[in-house]
Parts: structure tokens; C-alpha cells; sequence
């Protein structure tokens, strides 16, 4: 590889410091020479927990739904299909809001900070809806669909502008700050199982709406996407060498070969498998997330063990995409996306056991295995979609992969509680361990565009 400026006057200076692009021998262009803190004025790893801290906020949406439920039906007057069907609405716009509004970022039309601080105030009505609506309509409308639509802006934000400040290291630092949407939630999971009733109810959900408000403001304040193809300093994007970390990172997963705009990235038929795969796999998840608490209290175990195990499905949940976000920069992105897809699936049988043989700690260790793989390979797509296509569109590309959830969605939650009701939780548990072994048969599949006899990806 050859670096070469593109051009004399594609050079500039940004807080009194130079940069210049160059290419290398596909023409792909890097924008060197910037340190984060002559963008930023600070270091880029604010970037990460302030991120982190927001999605930690928005987890109590989706991870303490479930736990939620009961309460909820006994308020309102809701159905058991009521309830899921609202989280089901929600998981829809939460991961449809992903692309359009990364389009509109990468227009210049949404800045990082806009994007999420509106997402702030839809959580808040998002809340103050399931709080205030007996009606199912309104609830869906307004925790389902504002609710929904504000957490999609604050976690597709959240997601991609980590990858665009870590390009060389991105596995690790998306695994992180993926995990807060899980574990955050983690405090309200038992709250709602132990201190939640239709005594304060009301109180209670008003007052979560307006601390994921206050959150996610203060961290959406210092939000800031970097200039397109920016590379950090002291990083040699073309022979992928500079720090240890970093080299080992970049020789096990290469940059992308080129930018790829959203209908090139289709075209390649990579980003298709990338959809297909997350539906699947994302569905699976969703599942367990919806029915684990009701499965255990049919199964007979008490409340303590039920609302444990969906503690412990968050936690695992959470911890397990920063670890295997972690090993991916290590190990390769698709290899350890393979592995937490068949996990996932293992689990699902294991639930069927524990179940059928009663056993409080088996069901729990399951519980442990389904929230680890069912967490895990969300980081794995947002850190292989800059891989495979580049940052300049990440927000639009990974807004495609992850619109997947937009189906997942619908057939983890509303259709899972029709599967239930016709199989039985045994049934329903079977099929989604099915689903997941399908699902990564379509990841063994993926193969970087333009570099496919390179180090594994």
C-alpha cells in the first residue's frame, strides 16, 4: 500500500493543527493527522461513557418490561396479549427509527446531540403514557410508538458514533457501551417485581420517565460525531499498525476496503445476510426477554428466582457484549458473532430442561447462557457493518441491519405469546432454539466485501 495525498487542497487545519487525506491501493480515503482532542477538546473516551450512561438510562424501556406486566394488566385492565403486543409496537420503533434517522445525520440535517436529546423527551411521554392510559390504544401509541421511536434515537446514535470514534478498535468500546442497554436496567427489574403495584404505579413510572429524561439531556450535551474518514492519530491505517492493541485489532479485522453507501453495501449481498441473521437471532432474544418471567412462575418457581433470573438475563445480558465486543478485536468479528448465536440457541433448550426437572439452579444457569448470547451479538453487527462497509454511512448502514428488529420484533413478543398459547412454553422454547441454529448458519456465511482472503472478519 502507497500513501499519497489526494489532492493539495484537500488539506486543513482544525483547532490549529493540520490534517491531510490519503489513499490507499483501493482508493480508500483516511483523514490523518487530528488527534481527538483537537476535534473534541478532550479525549475520545468521553464518547464512550457518556454514550454508555444513555443507554443505560433507556434500558428499563425494554429489559424491565416484562417484569412490569402483571402490574400493568392489573392497573389497566389489560390483557396478557395487551401487554406484549405494546412491547412489541415498541420494539418496532425503536430499531425502524435507526435508518432514517442516520440518514438524516449524515445529511447534516440531525446532529448526534439533536438526535438525542429528542429522543430524551419522546422516552419521557413514552412513560407518562403507560403511567396515565388505560386505554391499550394510547399506550401502545404513546409508550409503543414515541416511546418507542425516542430510545431508537438514542441507541442508534449512541451505537454508531462509538464506531466512528474508535475505527480502529471498535469492538471493544461498542461491546461496552451496547451493555449498558442491558444491565441498566437491572435496579428497575426489582423494583417492579417488589415495588411496584396499582397503589404507585403512577408514581412510580412517572418518576423513571423523568430520570431517563435528566440522563440522557446531560450526556446528549457533549455529543459530537467526528469529520468523515477521520483516523486517530499515531494509527497507521495503511499498514494497520500503532498501539498493540490496536495492530492486533486491525490484522484480525481489516477496515472496510472502501466506503460503501447504503445501496452498494446491499449490493455486495453481505448487508441482506447481515439482515436476515439479525432478524433470527434478535428474535430469539426478544423472546426470552418477554416470556422468562412468565415461564418461571408457571414452572412453580417463586418470585425471588423469577425476577433473579431475569436479573440475571440483563446483567449477562449486558456484561457479555462488552466481553465478547472485547475478544472480537482479538479473536475476529464474525467467528465470535458465530459463537454467541449458538449459545443463544443452546440455551433455549436448556430452559426446557431446567423446566421439566424443576430445578431452580439449572434454570438460572440457562438464564445466565440465554441472556449472554442473547445481548452479545448485537455489538458483533454494529462493529462488522463498519467493518465490512466503512464509517462514512455506518449510521445509515447499520440502521439497515439493525431494522431487522423492526420483524424481530413482532415475531419475539406479540407472535411468540400466539406460539405459547397453541405449543405451549416448551414448544415455543424449542422453536426459538431452532430459529437461533438458523441463524447462525446465515452468519458462517458473511465474508468481508473486497477482502475475502484476508484474516478472518
Amino acid at each position: 500500500m502507497t500513501a499519497e495525498p489526494i489532492a493539495a487542497g484537500e488539506t486543513g487545519q482544525t483547532r490549529g493543527t493540520r490534517y491531510r487525506e490519503i489513499t490507499d491501493d483501493n482508493g480508500r480515503v483516511y483523514r490523518v493527522g487530528e488527534t481527538d482532542r483537537d476535534i473534541l477538546g478532550h479525549s475520545r473516551k468521553f464518547m464512550v461513557y457518556l454514550p454508555w450512561v444513555a443507554m443505560m438510562a433507556i434500558s428499563v424501556s425494554e429489559y424491565a418490561y416484562g417484569s412490569a406486566e402483571d402490574t400493568l394488566s392489573s392497573a389497566h385492565g389489560w390483557t396478557q396479549s395487551n401487554t406484549f403486543w405494546i412491547l412489541s409496537i415498541w420494539v418496532f420503533f425503536q430499531a425502524g427509527i435507526a435508518f432514517p434517522a442516520g440518514w438524516l445525520r449524515e445529511k447534516g440535517i440531525l446532529t448526534a446531540k439533536r438526535a438525542t436529546m429528542t429522543g430524551a423527551f419522546m422516552c419521557l411521554l413514552g412513560f407518562l403514557a403507560l403511567s396515565h392510559f388505560s386505554n391499550v390504544w394510547l399506550a401502545i401509541l404513546g409508550f409503543g410508538v414515541i416511546g418507542g421511536l425516542g430510545s431508537g434515537l438514542v441507541y442508534a446514535t449512541c451505537i454508531n458514533m462509538v464506531g466512528k470514534w474508535f475505527p480502529e478498535r471498535k469492538g471493544g468500546k461498542t461491546g461496552f457501551v451496547n451493555g449498558g442497554f442491558a444491565y441498566g436496567s437491572l435496579p428497575f427489574i426489582f423494583i417492579f417485581n417488589y415495588g411496584f403495584d396499582t397503589s404507585n404505579y403512577h408514581r412510580v413510572l412517572d418518576m423513571i420517565g423523568v430520570y431517563v429524561l435528566i440522563v440522557v439531556l446531560v450526556s446528549a450535551s457533549f455529543f459530537k460525531d467526528p469529520p468523515k474518514n477521520w483516523w486517530p492519530a499515531g494509527i497507521d491505517p495503511l499498514h494497520r499498525s500503532g498501539s498493540g492493541k490496536s495492530e492486533k485489532s486491525l490484522a484480525k479485522n481489516p477496515p472496510a476496503v472502501r466506503q460503501y453507501t447504503p445501496k452498494e453495501a446491499i449490493r455486495t449481498g453481505m448487508l441482506p445476510l447481515m439482515w436476515v441473521s439479525l432478524v433470527l437471532t434478535a428474535g430469539v432474544s426478544i423472546f426470552g426477554i418477554s416470556f422468562q418471567v412468565d415461564f418461571a412462575k408457571e414452572v412453580g418457581f417463586g418470585p425471588l428466582v423469577a425476577a433473579s433470573s431475569m436479573g440475571v438475563m440483563a446483567v449477562i445480558n449486558g456484561v457479555g457484549r462488552a466481553v465478547v465486543g472485547w475478544l472480537s478485536d482479538i479473536l475476529g468479528r464474525k467467528s465470535s458473532l458465530v459463537f454467541v448465536i449458538v449459545v443463544l440457541g443452546l440455551a433455549q433448550f436448556g430452559v426446557i430442561w431446567a423446566g421439566d426437572v424443576r430445578s431452580e439452579w439449572l434454570f438460572l444457569f440457562f438464564a445466565f447462557l440465554s441472556g449472554f448470547g442473547g445481548g452479545a451479538f448485537y455489538p458483533m453487527f454494529a462493529a462488522l457493518t463498519p467493518d465490512y462497509f466503512g464509517e462514512n454511512y455506518n449510521a445509515t448502514n447499520y440502521g439497515l441491519v439493525y431494522s431487522g428488529k423492526l420483524i424481530s420484533g413482532l415475531f419475539g413478543g406479540g407472535l411468540g405469546s400466539m406460539v405459547v398459547a397453541a405449543w405451549g412454553y416448551n414448544g415455543a422454547y424449542a422453536l426459538a432454539g431452532g430459529i437461533s441454529m438458523l441463524a447462525a448458519v446465515v452468519a458462517l456465511l458473511l465474508r468481508q466485501p473486497g477482502r475475502e482472503r484476508d484474516a478472518a472478519t
